[in-house]
């Protein structure tokens, strides 16, 4: 990685001491204060479904918080300008990403999917057709239903430079279906895609025509592989900032996601005035410890997430390969961004949810393509940020699962977890037994 990409923070020094992956314990993740990834999944099912990472959080957070907890003083914070964490985003986006947005458009929330709802219920009106690529992300898609807004697909297709879609037919949708709003996942979700500065531009081009609010969910963006860069869509210039609510958080990248925080820059001055003209906390409102929990780790976790970063490059590959070998059948294209990948299992014949065949014939738990609406049908999602023993032991089950006769049901090993050694020599938990998968 280049150090524009990683951040001035970090230094070989601090790299030295991190190596985050050697303390996945799958017994703690399944434990009473564990994840809901593991907590959700049934005994001797190993997850790989929902999106959060199995390492634990950067130990600068920890003490941090610990340090917070320390002083016993948990009132009201005394924001009278908005929370601290304005100006570090602000500051963040600058040195990151070369954008610089005004603190004073930012505001907080609980979370980005939060802010996605309500940039839709403020900005666009009942009965609106909203424009979004798929597959896409389940809340949005239930979002976009029970706030009666008409979904109008982009559909992602494959092609010489993996999933793309069609500028013609979107130019010719947004008029047909008179849209109102474009909702963007970039880094996507689920396909990992990272969309391009090119890309961005014709979306930009069409929203200006167009008139378009832009919705930009940038959650990911801290996790784009090299030599792939973010973008964000607000950056493309003054008109587009002033059209583009953009939606991100620390809790993605920084394995955060109970902390409930939340930042969205507020580029329409109309949706600015909208939200402070609400009840107060009528929405809710970032909790003291969610938004030092962020402060932390925009400010002191860049090492951190580094290290994280080139072992998800490398988990990422390692899936990639171990498809090639031992499953050529199931098309795939290693994500640009994030840790989830996007496998297409249409050539199996399993019907529109192989993630069911998967989980009764290898007792793995993957995401459902079918939950991802438009685009869904035949494909499942894999999240691959876990140590490297489990990552084989997931690529193992993902073969017997195609591997078992029409019929057949996984019957997971019994006994008490042991050890296993991940290709770097460290010493992972067990991967199998029902206590820990």
């Amino acid at each position: 990685m280049h150090a524009s990409e990683i951040g001035a923070a970090d230094s070989p020094a601090d790299l030295a001491e991190l190596d985050p992956v050697d303390d996945v314990d799958p017994d703690m993740l399944r434990s009473g204060i564990g994840t809901k990834k593991w907590r959700q999944t049934a005994a001797g099912v190993l997850p790989a479904g929902l999106a959060e990472m199995d390492f634990p959080v950067a130990e600068p957070i920890r003490e941090g918080l610990r340090r917070r907890l320390a002083h016993g003083a948990l009132g009201y914070p005394y924001w009278p300008d908005g929370s601290p964490l304005r100006d570090v985003f602000a500051a963040r986006m600058a040195k990151r990403y070369d954008w610089h947005p005004q603190p004073s458009w930012a505001r907080e929330f609980a979370t980005v999917t939060q802010g996605v709802h309500l940039a839709l219920h403020l900005g666009t009106e009942p009965g609106d057709a909203v424009a979004v690529h798929t597959p896409l992300y389940g809340p949005f898609r239930d979002g976009l239903a029970r706030l009666n807004r008409r979904l109008v697909p982009i559909p992602l297709r494959d092609g010489p430079r993996g999933r793309t879609w069609d500028p013609g037919r979107l130019a010719r949708d947004v008029v047909e279906h008179g849209c109102r709003a474009l909702v963007l996942v970039n880094p996507h979700n689920p396909t990992g895609r990272v969309f391009d500065r090119a890309e961005l531009g014709e979306l930009a081009e069409l929203a200006e025509r167009h008139d378009l609010l832009v919705i930009s969910d940038e959650i990911h963006a801290d996790l784009t592989h090299a030599p792939h860069r973010h973008t964000p869509f607000a950056s493309l210039g003054p008109e587009i900032e002033r059209r583009t609510v953009t939606l991100t958080s620390a809790t993605k990248a920084f394995n955060l996601a109970g902390v409930r925080c939340a930042v969205g820059h507020l580029g329409p001055a109309r949706l600015r005035r909208a939200l402070d003209e609400q009840p107060v906390e009528l929405y809710g409102a970032a909790n003291a410890l969610g938004v030092h929990a962020s402060l932390l780790a925009w400010t002191e976790g860049d090492a951190w997430l580094t290290a994280v970063r080139r072992r998800l490059t490398g988990n990422r590959d390692r899936l990639a390969a171990g498809l090639a070998a031992r499953l050529p059948q199931i098309g795939h294209h290693p994500p640009e961004g994030s840790y989830l990948a996007w496998l297409d299992c249409r050539a199996l014949g399993w019907g529109a949810d192989p993630a069911t065949r998967f989980r009764e014939r290898g007792a793995v738990d993957l995401g459902p393509g079918p939950g991802f609406g438009p685009g869904g049908d035949g494909f499942v999602r894999v999240n691959f940020a876990t140590s490297a023993a489990l990552l084989d032991e997931l690529l193992v089950r993902l073969a017997r699962a195609v591997d078992a006769p029409a019929g057949a049901a996984s019957r997971p090993a019994a006994g008490r977890p042991g050890r296993a050694v991940s290709h770097d020599g460290s010493a992972a938990h067990a991967l199998t037994g029902e206590r820990t998968c």
